[in-house]
């Protein structure tokens, strides 16, 4: 194996794509059904319901403040199956990369999603390499298809909400989108802009523990918050409210999209969640949530409203109402 740059040859099938595998991607990632070496994985799942989602990552940077290419893919797919209430179990990895990456930053990628897999609890048990020729893509793109276990009883749809209902954000929003773009673009601020990316097990379980009176869970990533509330509003057929002043951003997010004319609600997240829950519950969920590492910063930010008006709403500090909208166009560019 090449000790300095992917080479055409990694991809081949031949000898040097198994001492990569072997090298590298085994190294990191063995458990009993990766180990195996088979064109798959067969899996032992608990009887009942499985959810299962797909992602593909293309971010540049591949590295930035909080995280890099290989914890956000981990991450994104783990949230997202948390999000339909499932207890993620198994990841598949396919990696796209571009001839000549470092060897040295495959490596950093392939630990890092190691370690945010072992944090998760999830195993990665197969995957595919494919490279392709220097200029045919942007240093690696990355795959991520994950299953998880949905408890009987579990059902977070939107359809769910009800009017009445308390919306929660688990931190504050934006950190993600502005961590990419001051990496991308060699902006400096006073207070560095990490990004948020997590794998929210913790919050998830505490959700969890509240059974049918959680709604639905979302997680905010390309389009931000504001976008995620339109669709949940659009999906439930209601409208949603939400206070201007209760929505946490926090001082460097605020300051660089004052700044740069940029919107806070538009911009990516890949650690947090939007809850809607029973107000009887909403209180003492975000008590709880408050308590977590990542949940520290979580606010109720506003409810549900009435049926058959599919809209999100904002009432600005001032008392004034306005609409607000989805996202339109491109916000940032490859923030995931």
């Amino acid at each position: 194996m090449s000790k300095d740059r992917i080479l055409m040859a990694h991809g081949s099938g031949g000898l040097m794509s198994q001492r990569l595998i072997e090298g590298l991607f085994k190294e990191h990632w063995h458990n009993e059904y990766l180990d195996q070496m088979l064109d798959g994985a067969v899996l032992n799942v608990p009887a009942g319901r499985i959810a299962m989602s797909t992602d593909s990552f293309v971010i540049t940077p591949i590295f930035f403040p909080g995280g890099d290419i290989g914890k956000l893919a981990v991450c994104g797919t783990v949230n997202d199956l948390l999000a339909c209430g499932a207890k993620p179990m198994y990841l598949t990895v396919g990696m796209i990369i571009e001839e000549g990456l470092d060897m040295e930053e495959l490596r950093r990628i392939v630990a890092s999603m190691a370690e945010t897999a072992r944090q998760a609890g999830v195993s990665i048990v197969s995957g595919d390499t494919k490279v392709v020729e220097k200029g045919s893509a942007d240093k690696i793109f990355i795959n991520t298809t994950g299953i998880g276990h949905v408890a009987e009883g579990v059902d977070y749809r939107p359809a769910r909400m009800q009017e009445g209902d308390t919306v929660i954000v688990t931190g504050f929003v934006g950190d993600h989108g502005l961590s990419v773009l001051a990496q991308r673009e060699g902006l400096r601020f006073s207070t560095l802009a990490l990004s948020d990316c997590a794998a929210l097990v913790e919050i998830a379980e505490i959700a969890a523990s509240y059974g049918d009176r959680v709604r639905c869970m979302r997680d905010p990533t390309r389009g931000g918050l504001a976008t995620v509330l339109n669709e949940l509003a659009g999906q439930a057929g209601r409208s949603i409210v939400v206070r201007e002043q209760d929505i946490p951003v926090s001082p460097v997010v605020q300051g660089a999209c004052d700044m740069l004319g940029m919107d806070p609600l538009y911009m990516a997240n890949e650690g947090k969640f939007v809850i809607v829950v029973d107000e009887s519950a909403a209180e003492s969920l975000l008590d709880k949530i408050q308590g977590t590492p990542t949940g520290q910063n979580a606010r109720i930010i506003g409810s549900v409203s009435q049926a058959g008006r599919a809209n999100v709403r904002i009432v600005t500090p001032l008392g004034a109402e306005r609409i607000l909208g989805m996202l339109e166009g491109e916000h940032l560019p490859r923030i995931c």
